[in-house]
C-alpha cells in the first residue's frame, strides 16, 4: 500500500507555509486567494494572487481567508489548503496526515472548522498544534523538561504569549494585535498627522525599512507617497523613526499588558524558571526593531528574537511531523486535538 508522506502546515494570517516529512519546507506563499465572483471559479493562490491585491477587475475579487489567525471564509480556506496539498504530494492510495499550526486561545468551533477544512483538503488524519508550542520547538527550545518557558510569538493576526513546561501550555494569551496591526497603526498615524492615506503595502514597507517600538540610536527618515485627503492628489510627505515609534505606541502597550498578564497568572516557580531562561520571540513581528529591548525593560527578564523567527512555526511543525505515531496512541501529549477520518 502506497502512503503519501505526512504534511505540516503554518496557518497563517498572512502566509502559509508547509513542510512535508523527510523534506522539509516545501513551499512558502501570501494566505491569498484570486477567485472570479462571477463563476466562483478558483483562479489563484499565494504569491500570484497576491499581485492581484487591489489591481484586479470587477469580476475578480483577491481574497484573505484568513483573521486574527483563524479561518474568516471557510469555503475559500478549504479550497486554498486543498490547492496547496495538492501542490506537495504526489499520487498515493492512502490520504496524508496532516498537523496544522492554531493560535492557543482558539475556540471549539474555530478547531473544528480547521479540522473539517483540513480533512475537505485531503488528509486522512488531522492534528492541531499550538503556536507557541510549535514556535517553542522551532526556536531550538527543549519543551519535554519540567521548567518554565515564555515565549512570545507575533504573527500577522495574533500574538500569542504562553508558558510552557512539560510539553504543554501551563498559561496563555492570546491577542489580536500582531503585524497586522502595527500596519494599520502606520496608515491610521499619517492619515491622522498628515491628512494623506496610504495602502497596507506601504504601511508594511515603511515598517520593515524605519519602524521600531523602541528608540534607535539613529533616526531615519524615508518619503512616503499616497492620497492627499484634501485634494485628492498624490502627495509626499517624510515619515521618521521616531513618529513609528508614536505610531505603534498602543499596538506594543497591549503585547506587553498581556506579557505582565500572563507573568501574574504562572506559578512562582515556572517564573524563577523563566527568569533563569529568559523569554524567546518568535514570529515575523518580532523583526519590528526594538521589540526585544521593550519587553526586557519592561519586564527585567532577559529577552532574545529567536533565529530565523518567521519560520520557528513552520520548522517546529515540519520536527513534530516525526512524532505523530507518539501522538496517534497517546504517548506523547504535543497535539491538540485529533480528528479520525
Amino acid at each position: 500500500m502506497i502512503f503519501a508522506r505526512d504534511i505540516g502546515i503554518d496557518l497563517g494570517t498572512a502566509t502559509v507555509i508547509v513542510a512535508v516529512k523527510g523534506k522539509g519546507i516545501v513551499t512558502r506563499e501570501p494566505c491569498v486567494v484570486a477567485m472570479d465572483k462571477n463563476t466562483g471559479r478558483l483562479l489563484k493562490v499565494g504569491m500570484a494572487a497576491q499581485r492581484m491585491l487591489g489591481r484586479t477587475p470587477a469580476n475578480i475579487v483577491a481574497i484573505r481567508p484568513m483573521k486574527d489567525g483563524v479561518i474568516s471564509d471557510y469555503d475559500v480556506t478549504e479550497r486554498m489548503l486543498r490547492e496547496f496539498v495538492r501542490k506537495v504530494t504526489s499520487f498515493s492510495l492512502v490520504k496524508p496526515r496532516i498537523l496544522i499550526s492554531v493560535p492557543s486561545s482558539i475556540t471549539e468551533v474555530e478547531e473544528r472548522a480547521v479540522i473539517m477544512a483540513g480533512a475537505q483538503a485531503g488528509a486522512r488524519k488531522v492534528y492541531l498544534m499550538e503556536e507557541p508550542v510549535a514556535a517553542a520547538i522551532g526556536a531550538g527550545i527543549d519543551v519535554s523538561k519540567p521548567e518554565g518557558h515564555l515565549v512570545i510569538d507575533i504573527g500577522g493576526g495574533t500574538t500569542d504569549i504562553a508558558v510552557i513546561s512539560m510539553s504543554g501550555v501551563v498559561r496563555s494569551e492570546s491577542i489580536k494585535m500582531a503585524g497586522d496591526a502595527f500596519d494599520d497603526a502606520i496608515v491610521r498615524y499619517i492619515r491622522k498627522k498628515h491628512n494623506v492615506l496610504i495602502g497596507d503595502t506601504t504601511a508594511e514597507d515603511i515598517k520593515k525599512r524605519i519602524g521600531c517600538v523602541f528608540p534607535r540610536p539613529e533616526n531615519n527618515v524615508v518619503e512616503v507617497k499616497g492620497r492627499c485627503l484634501l485634494t485628492g492628489l498624490p502627495k509626499l510627505v517624510s515619515i521618521s523613526t521616531a513618529e513609528t515609534i508614536e505610531a505603534f505606541e498602543e499596538v506594543s502597550q497591549k503585547i506587553i499588558d498581556s506579557v505582565h498578564m500572563v507573568l501574574e497568572s504562572t506559578p512562582p516557580e515556572l517564573v524563577a524558571d523563566i527568569s533563569d531562561n529568559g523569554i524567546v520571540i518568535t514570529g515575523g513581528g518580532s523583526q519590528i526593531w526594538g521589540i526585544d529591548k521593550l519587553v526586557e525593560s519592561s519586564t527585567n527578564i532577559s529577552t532574545t528574537i529567536a533565529d530565523d523567527p518567521e519560520l520557528c512555526v513552520a520548522y517546529g511543525i515540519n520536527k513534530s511531523l516525526e512524532w505523530l505515531n507518539d501522538m496517534e496512541d497517546g504517548t506523547l501529549n504535543l497535539s491538540r486535538k485529533r480528528q479520525i477520518q
